[in-house]
């Protein structure tokens, strides 16, 4: 098919798109012979599932292909453009489907943004039979999904498409662009990409129409990459810089910096949870001990970005990002808590002194467990409570702004 033929609107990854599942290239871990996915496709019976991957490796179209081996309707939503609403609009559909013996399976792409209450919405028609829940996050399922749904759901773990599948899937693409590629241009795109077909695709489209029709080089496709880069750079090097600028902004108490780069985090798409996250562990890491409020703070910010969302989450992040900025700085608990762990590994046979140890039979306290310790705050035991081998160590060395 030609590039350039006004009646082909959609995107190449779209058109060449796998629809069945031994046209899939790479998850060999799941789709592979013998495993979990080509099971259930093989065997016709679509289960609920967590698929949690890096972007463009393929969720979509699984979930897609689980569809359509068991003759299921297929739904897809966006956790980012839609809401209640159209899920119960779904919802309605899947129980007219129901009644005349079909089943539908709802995908949902980054399940992860929708908050409790809006996942909670799913669990009363998953039980019942109604949908076949597919959830699409590239964040952990175990902070960003409800128990409720994990517990009835398989979490499926996708890997980032190596540089040789990516070439095998750009050269599918391609063949149906009709167009030439240099080898060498094909590798570049590839590496360029992160694992990411998606990606990938994009840019092999846009560096076709960029060519005219001539032979794409690699300058074709840096240019290409140019211009889409921006698009696709939340797990890319975009999200590690400025999250980067962010937290050192925060510790170094250069608040309209840290607002900055908060902005731009916002409106390049993060997810505000990720961004409250990282501030209850610099709560810790980098306050500490010279103000335990902030842990506290950083946690409710955590808790009421959960509930609320964007956009008025923004304010909340605000907030707790001009909080911390202005806090006094202690970075005695991490290192403490390093230093303890050194030690741990290092004394793994460390004897618990005997008048520390529990005394709950009769021998034991004749053999002086507990020998001399009395159940007062504050006691001082004349031995000490660390180890013998490590009664001279000490792991806490207090800053000066500690509390």
């Amino acid at each position: 098919m030609n590039l350039f033929d006004s009646n082909q609107p959609r995107p190449l990854a779209d058109r060449i798109r796998p629809t069945t599942i031994d046209e899939v290239i790479g998850q060999t871990n799941v789709v592979g012979e013998g495993q979990f996915l080509r099971s259930i496709i093989e065997t016709h019976t679509p289960t609920s599932l967590i698929l949690w991957g890096p972007p463009g490796t393929g969720k979509t179209t699984i979930a897609r292909i689980i569809a359509t081996s068991s003759g299921s309707a297929f739904e897809e939503i966006s956790a980012v453009t839609n809401g209640l609403p159209d899920v119960k609009k779904i919802i309605e559909r899947a129980q007219e489907r129901r009644k005349m013996g079909q089943g539908t399976v709802l995908f949902v792409d980054e399940i992860h943004r929708f908050n409790k209450a809006q996942q909670d919405a799913f669990l009363p028609h998953v039980e019942n039979g109604t949908i076949t829940l597919i959830g699409a996050t590239t964040e952990n399922p175990s902070f960003e999904v409800i128990g409720a749904l994990l517990s009835r759901s398989r979490v499926v773990v996708l890997e980032a498409l190596t540089v040789e599948q990516l070439e095998a899937i750009l050269e599918r693409g391609r063949a149906e662009l009709g167009a030439q590629i240099e080898p060498q241009a094909i590798n570049l795109l590839a590496q360029l990409a992160a694992g990411d077909a998606r990606v990938a695709l994009g840019g092999l489209e846009t560096a076709a129409s960029l060519a005219g029709g001539a032979r794409m080089t690699t300058e074709h496709i840096k240019q290409a990459m140019q211009t889409t880069a921006a698009k696709f750079d939340k797990g890319g090097e975009y999200h590690y810089n400025v999250i980067s600028a962010f937290i050192k902004s925060v510790r170094g108490g250069a608040v309209d910096a840290a607002l900055f780069y908060l902005a731009r985090m916002l409106e390049g798409g993060e997810d505000p949870k990720f961004i409250a996250r990282r501030l209850v562990i610099l709560a810790s890491e980098d306050v500490g001990v010279a103000d335990n409020r902030m842990l506290m703070l950083a946690t409710d910010t955590f808790l009421a970005v959960e509930r609320i969302g964007l956009p008025e989450g923004r304010i909340i992040l605000s907030q707790c990002t001009i909080a911390l900025a202005k806090a006094p700085k202690s970075r005695s608990a991490y290192d403490a808590i390093a230093e303890a762990i050194t030690a741990a590994k290092q004394n793994p046979a460390a004897e618990v002194p005997l008048h520390l140890r529990n005394a709950p039979t009769k021998l034991m306290k004749e053999l002086e467990y507990g020998k001399g310790t009395k159940w007062e705050a504050g006691f001082e035991h004349p031995k000490g409570f660390l180890p013998e081998t490590l009664k001279n160590d000490t792991f806490y060395h207090p800053s000066d702004t500690d509390k």
